[in-house]
């Protein structure tokens, strides 16, 4: 019997799974985690390619509005050269003047109407109606006295090109995130680089608002947004604890065999040095929540679990096992909801308000 094989597709994933990562952490005290971790992360970080030019915010006001006893906002700000995005802010209705409160980047999951999932502010301004991977915790964990705020990513929302007419839109059913990844690896960027840049451009404007503290900063998000949260979390320093919601899972087995990921995810060369737990892993010693559906069918369990047992791996090397918490919880793709607000009350403070001098 021929043992030849003519499927790129298994020759990917078979290619995968023989290889280990130069990184994959095997040790196991914390002078071993420092070590791992001063090698590991600037080249993980120099497989996003160089990142766009900062440009002035120029923010804009453009709406605000009461909505289920939240204070809503619409701002416009500029993110790039040739690229302005919609920042969606919400906090209590009752805060007392002067307060700063934490604040927490709300991701949105890829593609579809973006913010407006999480910010509870789709066309039947429902907070109760969810996006696909989402559950509008941007609007919720404002209701639990937060103040949050999204943006969309390329490919979403309002920055997403399918959805203006007067734009090309018939592109044979690709995915936009896939063509947006082609443009900028050919300008030596990565679509990974390009949003977490706008998303600190979002952090910027939320940091000038005067009643966040800017020093109590949170990051969330679900699949295509956990994704996000992971890169903003280790880009940004200014985030001090972050929730990834459904985005746990091995590359050889979420990406490679199954092709659950797109060009909003992934890195030239980033496999060779780090499987995702061990990325996620590179936010330590910041507190880190992971939530897991146990029926989950895009991030199944079987991959789930050994990635969240591998990062579970690295922070007891690091000492610091108390920082991280699973949520494996009995649901579908999606934000539980169930521990969000316990767990940055704990690390942020969100019961301790502040005055502002």
């Amino acid at each position: 019997m021929s043992t030849r094989n003519f499927s790129p597709q298994y020759m990917f994933e078979q290619w995968a799974r023989k290889a280990t990562p130069r990184y994959h952490f095997t040790g196991n005290t914390p002078d071993d985690f420092a070590a791992w971790k001063r090698a590991a992360l600037p080249e993980v970080l120099a497989t996003l390619g160089r990142f766009p030019d900062r440009v002035p915010l120029n923010p804009e006001l453009e709406a605000e509005w009461e909505h289920d006893g939240l204070i809503k906002q619409r701002w416009l700000i500029d993110v790039q050269e040739f690229m302005s995005a919609v920042v969606l802010t919400a906090r209590p209705k009752e805060l007392p003047a002067g307060e700063k409160r934490p604040a927490i980047c709300c991701w949105h999951g890829h593609g579809g109407p973006g913010k407006d999932a999480v910010m509870g502010t789709l066309d039947d301004h429902s907070p109760e109606r969810p996006g696909k991977y989402d559950g509008c915790y941007g609007h919720r964990m404002a209701k639990d006295g937060f103040v949050t705020y999204a943006l969309d990513w390329m490919a979403a929302g309002e920055r997403g090109d399918a959805r203006w007419p007067h734009f090309r839109t018939d592109v044979g059913g690709r995915d936009w995130c896939n063509l947006y990844y082609l443009h900028a690896t050919m300008l030596g960027t990565t679509s990974i680089a390009i949003n977490t840049l706008h998303g600190m451009a979002a952090t910027d404007l939320l940091c000038s608002l005067p009643f966040v503290d800017a020093g109590r900063l949170g990051v969330m998000g679900a699949s295509g947004g956990g994704t996000m949260t992971l890169w903003t979390a280790l880009c940004d320093e200014r985030v001090k604890a972050a929730e990834i919601i459904v985005y746990s899972g091995l590359w050889p087995d979420f990406g490679f065999r199954d092709i659950n990921y797109c060009g909003m995810q992934v890195a030239p060369g980033l496999y060779t040095l780090v499987d995702l737990p061990d990325a996620q892993g590179l936010l330590a010693p910041r507190p880190l929540l992971v939530d897991i559906g146990a029926y989950d069918t895009c991030f199944h369990i079987n991959t789930s679990m050994p990635c969240f047992r591998q990062l579970e791996r690295i922070y007891q090397a690091a000492g610091i096992s108390d920082r991280l918490e699973l949520n494996l919880y009995p649901g579908e793709h999606g934000w539980p909801g169930n521990k969000s607000a316990a767990f940055f009350r704990k690390q942020l403070g969100g019961d301790q308000h502040q005055r502002s001098g």
